[in-house]
């Protein structure tokens, strides 16, 4: 029975690679992704950018640092990921 229970607790937790762009705030990077997809309309490919608040303790993150981010519980209004990795 334990098992089983362990099996179903487990979560895929979303990781998304990206470049800090601000390092202003305190304990918060703010961290610019970007996606390449396929247009459906249209066929074409472009690219999509998108800015997470990323939390982090310790460290010194500067802007243009590559940075592995996790999604995790909500730490504020906006954080909803932490700092995992830089690379």
């Amino acid at each position: 029975m334990e098992n089983i229970k362990e099996k179903n607790n487990k979560v895929n937790k979303k990781t998304i690679k990206g470049v800090v762009v601000s390092n202003k705030m305190e304990k918060t990077l703010v961290v610019l992704t970007k996606r390449f997809i396929k247009d459906p309309k249209y066929g074409k490919y472009r690219t999509i950018e998108k800015k997470y608040k990323a939390h982090y303790e310790e460290g010194e993150y500067n802007e243009g640092d590559e940075v592995t981010i996790e999604e995790c519980n909500p730490i504020s209004k906006e954080k909803r990921f932490k700092i995992v990795k830089s690379s």
